[in-house]
Parts: structure tokens; C-alpha cells; sequence
């Protein structure tokens, strides 16, 4: 009984290894995408009634139209303003769009407002029918 330990307990190494490549392999950048950050007054009308529902808290949504996606990010109530978010990263794999985005605090030297902020980005590129993964 004891011989048959160690190749059952390689097996299931070996499974596992795999499976994280597998993982991995799912990641493989197919191309960047081209996106435009969308200005508060452009935000399409019902986008906008779903992000003012939603900006209290953390939130990550979709949205699209018959010509966009949108990509919606917001990172929830602030102690002030000054915030800012960058897009790092918008790309397309085999099985989903990601988006990394980054929330960048205000400068120190940066005069700020004392009221509560609730930064959000809305990212807009092609319409496509992929699952998008936000990091």
C-alpha cells in the first residue's frame, strides 16, 4: 500500500501544475485596445442613473450600446477630492476583455477639497461580447 503513495501524491502534483499553466495560458494577451475615457456629459443617460445609484461604494459594471462598451470603475466615497484614475492596462484575450485601472491620490502639494468625492472612470471602446475582468 505504501509504494502506491508517492505516485498517486506525483500525479496529483502534476495535475495541479498543469492546471495553474492552463490558468495562466488563459491571460495571453491577442491585442490592446483602443478606448476613450468618457467625459461626464457623454456618459449615455441610463449608464449614468446606474453609476450615481452605485458610487457610495466600490463598483465595477458594463455597459453597452449598439456602437460601444463601456467599462465602468469606480473606487466608492473619498475623505476629499483630488483624485484621479489612470487606465493601465485594456486589452483583449482569448476569453475576456481586462482592464486594470490605478487611483491615484491627490498631490500633496495639490490644494484639495474638503468634501467627500466618489472617483469613477467610464472607459469606452469597441463593442464586443466578451466577459471583461476588472483588476
Amino acid at each position: 500500500m505504501k509504494r502506491w503513495i508517492i505516485p498517486i501524491v506525483l500525479v496529483i502534483i502534476a495535475a495541479i501544475m498543469s492546471g495553474c499553466g492552463l490558468l495562466n495560458m488563459e491571460k495571453v494577451k491577442l491585442r490592446d485596445l483602443e478606448f476613450v475615457i468618457v467625459s461626464e456629459e457623454l456618459i449615455p443617460a441610463e449608464l449614468k442613473t446606474i453609476i450615481d445609484e452605485r458610487k457610495q461604494e466600490e463598483f465595477k459594471l458594463t455597459f453597452a450600446d449598439a456602437d460601444a462598451l463601456y467599462i465602468c470603475v469606480g473606487y466608492g466615497q473619498q475623505k476629499t477630492g483630488g483624485f484621479s484614475i489612470t487606465v493601465d492596462e485594456l486589452y483583449l484575450t482569448e476569453k475576456a476583455i481586462y482592464a486594470e485601472t490605478t487611483l491615484l491620490g491627490p498631490d500633496s502639494s495639490e490644494k484639495v477639497s474638503k468634501a467627500p468625492s466618489y472617483p469613477y472612470i467610464v472607459i469606452k471602446t469597441e463593442a464586443l461580447d466578451e466577459t471583461v475582468i476588472c483588476e
